[in-house]
């Protein structure tokens, strides 16, 4: 398919509270599946553009929205007073998206922070959908992140819960594309900075969730960049030993580091999703 016969389409949504989200989605004139990606942390949908266009171009409905607090969403910028804000706003968005493309299966693809989101939807709402995707999954906490600052948030979302903290994350590790580390920095919808409660919900979501991995209901590919040294691959390769539907699978890229969508090598993991896809068993498909 040629990107002229590629629609793009850009609105809002309301969030589980009626806070006005941001969504985008890039769709092809006759979809065959539909993609709905989770972004990770800092984040926006607009930087899955690549993503967006290349699987559309092959048949994809792909849809994408900005968490509450970041990108072009409302709310205060990167924060929640509970970490399952974001699955409730997950749940209004699928069904949004469900009911735009009946009949149509859909595969959740979670980056990161998103990753996480992702997989505790799987085990928290157990929801109607064919197949998850996980891109560095934070699924356990980072080498970098020192214990006195986990401490401090944990101590300040009580205290001050939208006090501001630097998240303390090298762009470096993010890919070894300079461009990519350029455009993030010169982002303006990218905000690197938590409140002390996100920081709080977020160390807090990681092991409540790495702990339920025997309760994923359906296929799960979990993808990871072996230098990724943002969200350690050792989280998803736990989660995964846990995971036993038939079908899942784990991938993890030797020197690919966080943002494996962003990596020089991104068509060859993208094309790794698309072809796992199209592999699952029929079953797989069924609603």
């Amino acid at each position: 398919m040629t990107e002229a016969l590629l629609r793009r389409t850009e609105s809002h949504f309301p969030g589980f509270d009626g806070l006005g989200l941001f969504r985008r989605a890039w769709l092809p004139a006759d979809p065959r599946r539909v993609l709905l990606v989770v972004h990770g942390y800092a984040e926006h949908s607009g930087r899955y553009e690549g993503f967006g266009s290349w699987f559309a171009a092959r048949g994809c409905a792909v849809h994408a929205y900005d968490h509450r607090g970041h990108g072009r969403s409302r709310g205060r910028r990167c924060h929640v007073q509970d970490f399952r804000e974001y699955l409730d706003d997950l749940d209004g968005f699928l069904e949004i998206v469900r009911r735009e493309h009946s009949q149509i299966p859909i595969t959740l693809v979670g980056h990161s922070t998103g990753g996480l989101v992702a997989a505790a939807y799987l085990v928290d709402r157990r929801p109607a959908i064919e197949s998850a995707v996980t891109s560095g999954a934070g699924l356990a906490l980072g080498r970098g992140i020192p214990r006195l600052r986990v401490a401090a948030a944990r101590l300040l979302r009580h205290l001050l819960p939208r006090f501001s903290l630097g998240s303390g994350l090298d762009p470096n590790g993010l890919s070894r594309d300079p461009e990519v580390i350029k455009d993030y920095l010169e982002d303006p919808l990218v905000f690197r900075r938590m409140t002390a409660s996100l920081a709080a919900e977020l160390v807090g979501a990681v092991p409540r969730t790495a702990a339920r991995a025997a309760e994923v209901a359906v296929p799960l590919l979990m993808l990871h960049g072996g230098e990724d040294p943002i969200c350690p691959a050792d989280g998803s390769r736990a989660f995964f030993d846990g995971v036993a539907v038939a079908g899942s699978d784990l991938r993890i890229y030797p020197k690919l580091r966080h943002e494996i969508f962003n990596e020089p090598e991104r068509e060859r993991v993208y094309l790794d999703i698309l072809e796992w896809l199209e592999a699952l068993p029929e079953s797989a498909n069924e609603e």
